[in-house]
């Protein structure tokens, strides 16, 4: 199943920074600490923590041993797949509360929702049956969580359909031309919206503001690039749409904690590097 993962940490790890991509992460054993944007969230054995869309965040796996290792189950998705599940199922899209509007949240599962994870691991063990049963299973996902006390926030609008939704376009074009100089004046304009309207409703889901939100994905981006090849950090932080190296380099640091140079060497000897996409 590609969607599913096992994660075991035996050790606490280092702050590693990543993009939080659409997922559900249940876990089994242990906690973690999730840092999004300014705001600090801890879960623990019995919770689940679920990301909407893409952020950049970092995690930390705290108060883990040999003995009590930090297990945890990881489902990846994507909004086609949770969109499938609406139409198929028919269920109302009318998001109730309003109010709230998040791009990631912590949940506890009910009995059902854990009897669905039991149900794939064991599948796991019957490749014949595997191939076909896994997608029925994560449907079955879906279901539960949309009919859950936090289904309206796999309908959030700017979530659900990000065609639709000022914020929507804005994270996606962002994303897209991540390199390219931001104007938020401009693109809240292109949108139809006000700079501060804008600006409060992308934090209110990202936990960030749209020029942090694109630092964050430029930076992780010259990061991605440094550690796959023999390329310097001049070269990545052109590439990634910086025009001054020491700029680059500050705010490198101010988000790793280390040089480039420093932090890469430091996270191809260590085993940090291979929790990179662990967040």
């Amino acid at each position: 199943m590609p969607f599913l993962s096992i994660v075991r940490r035996s050790c606490d790890t280092s702050r590693n920074q990543g993009i939080l991509s659409p997922s559900i992460c249940l876990i089994l054993q242990g906690a973690k600490n999730l840092y999004l944007g300014q705001d600090i969230f801890y879960y623990e054995a019995g919770d689940y923590m679920t990301s909407l869309i893409d952020i950049p965040a970092s995690s930390q796996v705290v108060g883990a041993t040999e003995h009590s290792p930090y297990i945890a189950l990881r489902i990846d998705f994507t909004a086609q797949e949770i969109a499938s599940v609406v139409m198929e199922a028919e269920i109302n899209t009318e998001c109730k509360d309003t109010n709230r509007v998040t791009g990631a949240f912590i949940g506890k599962p009910d009995a059902d929702l854990l009897d669905i994870f039991y149900r794939l691991l064991k599948l796991n063990s019957k490749p014949k049956e595997v191939r076909f049963l896994s997608g029925l299973l994560k449907k079955e996902m879906f279901f539960n969580l949309l009919s859950s006390d936090f289904g309206h926030l796999f309908l959030q609008k700017a979530l659900f359909d990000q065609r639709a939704d000022e914020v929507g376009k804005a994270i996606q074009w962002i994303r897209e031309n991540y390199a390219s100089s931001l104007n938020v004046e401009e693109l809240a304009k292109s949108l139809n919206i006000s700079k501060s309207g804008l600006h409060h409703k992308f934090k209110a889901i990202t936990m960030m503001g749209p020029l942090q939100y694109q630092k964050h994905l430029r930076l992780q981006e010259a990061r991605r690039l440094m550690l796959s090849g023999p390329i310097g950090a001049t070269t990545a932080a052109l590439t990634v749409g910086y025009e001054s190296p020491s700029q680059f380099n500050r705010e490198y640091r101010r988000l790793f904690g280390r040089p480039p140079l420093q932090d890469i060497k430091t996270m191809r000897v260590s085993s940090d590097a291979k929790g990179y996409d662990d967040i």
